[in-house]
């Protein structure tokens, strides 16, 4: 905890971004019965029984001393999609970066060996080289500010119901343009002292 707490105090540096990432499931949902639009006075109507159409995945990346979102939405959430999410991070959204700082829960997938079995060795490697990987503790997923971020999205950016693939990327597109545009930086104020005096529990006790 403390070393995620004591990353998010470091001051800004342009050559080495802090990202943090995370994803989340969602349900595709359809309608049954034709929705009735809100009219003056009256808010839109929509029927409780739906459709279900499967599920998908939504990578969140949030640089939040810029700041920049990036959202995406895919099929699945499998070692290779995350892979291929951390080299669009390193080769598009940062190319000049000389190191990300990424913080993320150590789920299963994400680790540099899902790197090695999405690409081949060197190609992994170079990817594996521009970042500096902090995971959050375990029961500690609130410590990752791109919940923040996923919150808001889920929340809001999708408060409707979204029946396939393609409507999710159109929505998750929309948001995350129209977030980038008036997003504020997010204000962490949760520092180490705060977790000596508040969480005070979860350390040793000495006698």
């Amino acid at each position: 905890m403390e070393d995620i707490l004591d990353v998010y105090t470091r001051k800004y540096e342009k050559n080495r971004p802090l990202v943090c990432m995370d994803e989340v499931p969602c349900q595709l949902i359809g309608e049954t019965r034709q929705p009735i639009p809100a009219k003056k006075g009256k808010t839109g109507q929509y029927d409780y029984e739906y459709k279900r159409n499967g599920t998908c995945a939504v990578f969140m990346f949030v640089a939040p001393l810029q700041p920049w979102r990036r959202a995406e939405a895919t099929e699945r959430r499998t070692k290779t999609d995350w892979a291929r999410q951390i080299k669009k991070l390193v080769t598009v959204d940062f190319p000049d970066a000389q190191k990300i700082v990424l913080v993320m829960d150590n789920l299963n997938t994400h680790t540099v060996g899902s790197l090695y079995k999405a690409f081949p060795a060197e190609e992994a490697r170079q990817i594996r080289d521009k970042l500096e990987i902090h995971y959050t503790p375990k029961h500690g997923s609130w410590l990752n500010m791109a919940e923040i971020e996923i919150n808001v999205l889920v929340n809001h950016g999708l408060s409707k119901r979204v029946s396939s693939m393609r409507q999710m990327r159109k929505e998750i597109s929309a948001w995350n343009n129209a977030r980038n545009k008036t997003a504020k930086k997010i204000n962490w104020r949760f520092t180490t002292e705060d977790a000596r005096i508040k969480l005070k529990r979860l350390y040793p006790l000495f006698v």
